[in-house]
């Protein structure tokens, strides 16, 4: 006889990195064994987009630092590319790795963060993945992303205050080879 082994279900709250006041997120319940495709397709249905455009998870540590990607189809020119279809959540996602960054549609640039909440068994009858609930209406354009540098003024990459024109003052030899 087997035991009775019962699966796990990812409970994460998904949330659009908006600079609005409202709050945008999504509570999803998925198996840990489905796949980054799987949480993919559910977070693009919550939120109301098609699903055809191009879409890749971030690992992330707790500082919301962009890990290794993820993606949804190989755009790699070797063939290399990490897809989605092909990792399970519980190899990416666990008790001491809980966020994911996802960016859906390159070209607008929707930004979620995404992470695990908690870690329950699978309730007989239920049907995963699951919407569990809802809060805010997802904007009708991306959210502009703000960058540091948006105005070229405001970006010095020589910060040190030294200026690479003037030879003299530099502190090297000329004739160094």
């Amino acid at each position: 006889m087997y035991p009775n082994y019962s699966l796990m279900v990812y409970r994460f709250r998904v949330i659009l990195d908006n600079d609005t006041e409202e709050d945008i997120f999504r509570d999803l319940e998925i198996r840990e064994t489905d796949t980054l495709e799987d949480l993919h397709n559910i977070i693009t249905q919550s939120f109301g987009f098609d699903g055809t455009e191009m879409a890749s998870f971030y690992v992330s540590n707790d500082m919301w630092e962009q890990g290794e990607e993820i993606s949804l189809f190989d755009l790699s020119d070797d063939g290399s590319a990490r897809l989605m279809n092909e990792t399970a959540l519980d190899d990416v996602v666990h008790e001491a790795q809980t966020k994911l960054i996802y960016v859906y549609d390159f070209m607008s640039m929707w930004t979620f963060f995404v992470e695990l909440a908690e870690i329950v068994d699978e309730t007989e009858g239920h049907d995963y993945p699951n919407l569990m609930f809802v809060k805010g209406q997802v904007p009708e354009n991306a959210p502009e992303k703000s960058f540091e540098a948006d105005e070229l003024n405001d970006f010095d990459e020589y910060e040190d205050g030294i200026d690479v024109d003037d030879y003299d003052n530099l502190d090297f030899n000329e004739n160094w080879n």
